[in-house]
């Protein structure tokens, strides 16, 4: 199965970290942005960074910037559809999105993202905590030609992620948390502070 393209969302607002990029704070010496691409890279073919706003604050990283296609900040499903449509434009198949503010995500997403996919083609991460199931679904594998689908659901005004997710029957690919959870993000000062702890386990 070919690499697919990888996109990392960074569209968000960051309104609990007081506004700006979530991936430029530091955390153990380097951007999230670098944490993320470090894990990233060696997954996939190509990486895409989606984020909204002038694209010269990413500069440093040397990769391609896309908008949301859509306004009004419509969530994580428009920077899948603005990856989708960059991937398209380079004639790959599939992405597999990533955020920014995640930067402990699994080595080995994508073949775990590729071995669970349902008949769309589509899959999401997920863990289990006490027993009960969490999905991740800024982490999927998403098939391109579902691209126009998607649009077609963003602007009849859906949001949920996991909502359109299941329409599709996407495949969950489940994760452990041992020692912690892979997917722990960072959504404020605090979450800084606890990722310094975890980057000496990941």
């Amino acid at each position: 199965m070919s690499a697919p393209v990888g996109v990392i969302l960074a569209g968000g607002q960051a309104t609990r970290m007081g506004g700006g990029d979530k991936g430029l704070r530091h955390v153990a010496g380097r951007s999230l942005l670098t944490h993320v691409i470090d894990r990233l890279a060696p997954q996939v073919s190509a990486i895409v960074l989606n984020a909204n706003g002038t694209p010269e604050r990413f500069a440093q990283y040397g990769l391609p910037v896309v908008a949301d296609s859509l306004p009004d900040w419509p969530g994580p499903l428009a920077g899948v559809l603005a990856g989708m449509d960059w991937a398209a434009a380079q004639g790959a198949t599939s992405i597999v999105s990533a955020a920014a503010d995640t930067p402990f995500f699994p080595r080995d997403l994508v073949s775990r993202l590729q071995a669970a996919t349902g008949p769309s083609g589509l899959a999401v991460a997920a863990t289990r905590d006490n027993g009960e199931l969490w999905r991740h679904p800024t982490f999927g594998l998403w098939p391109v030609a579902l691209r126009d689908d998607l649009r077609a659901a963003l602007k009849d005004g859906l949001r949920k992620v996991v909502q359109w997710t299941e329409a599709h029957e996407a495949g969950l690919a489940e994760f452990s948390t041992d020692p912690f959870d892979p997917f722990f993000n960072i959504n404020t000062p605090e979450d800084i502070a606890m990722a310094e702890v975890l980057a000496g386990q990941a």
